[in-house]
């Protein structure tokens, strides 16, 4: 007859090795769950938007990640020094986001409307990417809804006031 020590021996060590193999395989820059990132303001057709910067690979990778909200009147601006094809990956996300991509003169190459995020373990390992179809050197990660509410299309423009 098996013991309840000898059942819950097998048990532990899979949660253990399932937990480890899941800390290793995250960015290491993503590990820590506070990051600072710079703040700038800039514009969307006439609505302005206080935005933290992603200007460095080590934000672009940490992103939104465990924020548990953004106000509608915020977002973040990824920034990359080369026009390019950029992804968006949603992992460890706690809400849906917009998502719009910039040329280097500010206008739309391409929206994702409501992105929904990846949470559990199960989301983790199937979490999909949304890519523009167009290079772009700013991606704007905004709360879901914020699109439509501004009829943000693809003749809008960005303006940067500050980053």
């Amino acid at each position: 007859m098996t013991t309840r020590a000898q059942a819950l021996i097998p048990i532990t060590i899979a949660a253990v090795i399932i937990g480890v193999v899941g800390l290793l395989t995250l960015p290491s820059d993503s590990k820590i769950e506070s990051v600072a990132f710079p703040r700038g303001t800039i514009l969307v057709d006439d609505v302005a938007l206080e935005v933290q910067i992603a200007d460095s690979e080590a934000r672009r990778v940490r992103g939104l990640m465990f924020q548990d909200q953004l106000p509608y009147d915020q977002g973040m601006i990824f920034v990359f020094e080369e026009p390019s094809i950029h992804s968006i990956w949603m992992l460890n996300m706690q809400f849906a986001l917009d998502i719009i991509w910039f040329d280097q003169d500010g206008k739309v190459v391409h929206i994702e409307r409501d992105v929904p995020p990846c949470q559990t373990v199960l989301e983790i390992a199937t979490c999909p990417t949304v890519a523009s179809i167009s290079q772009a050197v700013y991606v704007l990660e905004v709360t879901s809804g914020f699109v439509e509410q501004n009829n943000i299309t693809l003749d809008s423009v960005l303006t940067i006031v500050s980053i």
